[in-house]
């Protein structure tokens, strides 16, 4: 026996063991995170980096944190700091020009505000600033408190009215000027591959493969080389709750997938991504549905 085997087996088991701990978190964790970075798929990237790190640095806190608003600071951070590598507006003053102290962000008049952030696309948020992005998404969309909100980001109850109340202005007024989008096409790559895989045509399908192609399935593997990800079809034959058609989502082709053939909504998505012809890249999201909640799908042709 290899003698890092057990070491192996044992890290394995207290991974499954953290998972299933968080498993109930993560849905509002990708809502959070989704709307801070303005994408749905980078949203689930960040929530995968953030139970990463939580897992590694946790053998090392002196005390167990609280498990919900300690996730909930390490996703924050993250999701800044893809915001900083891609270089977003990061900052604004929180109370410059808003008087908040009087306002009740809690009355009847605020219900509508909550209703524009809980059906607001994602991609919308990227429009408020990080401060002002963070507390809509925490009370409107989340329903935590000011006191956990200015806990959990650090700042004072004041400081979080005024960037809440700044933050659905102008969330209200992006929402004003959102245009009807035209029906989209799908590109003829796309739309064979989604007709050679309901057919189940896997040689076909395989056909259109780089040899290089890397395989993704979100928060359970990952594979590359052509005879690698070949597997990932004869595990897709073996069941029968999945159909796909060409979708549109945040201004990139993906495929949506019904697990129904006559549902409405999809149920979750593939993104593909070519180069020369072929396919690259797949990214399946099977394994984390809850992404597809919050997702606009705009159809094709």
């Amino acid at each position: 026996m290899n003698e890092l085997e057990p070491i192996a087996a044992r890290v394995a088991e207290g991974r499954e063991q953290f998972l299933g701990l968080v498993a109930g978190l993560r849905p509002e964790l990708h809502r959070y995170c989704a709307r801070m970075v303005g994408s749905i798929a980078d949203g689930e990237d960040i929530v995968q980096e953030t139970l990463a790190r939580a897992y590694f640095v946790l053998p090392e806190l002196p005390t167990p944190p609280q498990l919900r608003p300690w996730l909930f600071r390490i996703a924050h951070n993250r999701a800044l700091d893809h915001l900083r590598r891609y270089e977003r507006r990061m900052s604004e003053p929180l109370a410059e020009g808003v008087d908040a102290a009087g306002e009740n962000l809690d009355d009847p008049e605020n219900a509508l505000a909550r209703e524009h952030a809980l059906h607001a696309a994602v991609s919308r948020f990227l429009e408020l600033a990080p401060a002002q992005r963070s507390c809509v998404i925490l009370k409107d969309v989340l329903g935590h408190s000011l006191d956990e909100i200015a806990a959990l980001l650090g700042l004072s109850v004041q400081a979080v009215k005024a960037a809440l109340h700044r933050g659905r202005v102008r969330l209200r007024d992006e929402l004003a000027n959102v245009a009807e989008s035209a029906i989209r096409q799908a590109s003829p790559l796309l739309a064979r591959y989604a007709a050679l895989f309901n057919a189940r045509d896997w040689d076909s399908v395989r056909a259109m493969l780089a040899d290089d192609v890397r395989l993704d399935l979100i928060s359970r593997s990952q594979r590359a080389g052509h005879r690698d990800v070949g597997v990932y079809f004869t595990r897709y034959d073996a069941v029968f709750d999945w159909h796909l058609r060409p979708a549109w989502l945040e201004g990139l082709e993906v495929l949506a997938v019904y697990r129904d053939a006559a549902a409405t909504r999809p149920d979750y998505f593939i993104e593909l991504r070519f180069d020369a012809g072929k396919i690259a890249l797949i990214r399946d999201f099977r394994y984390v549905p809850y992404i597809a909640q919050d997702a606009l799908f705009e159809s094709v042709q």
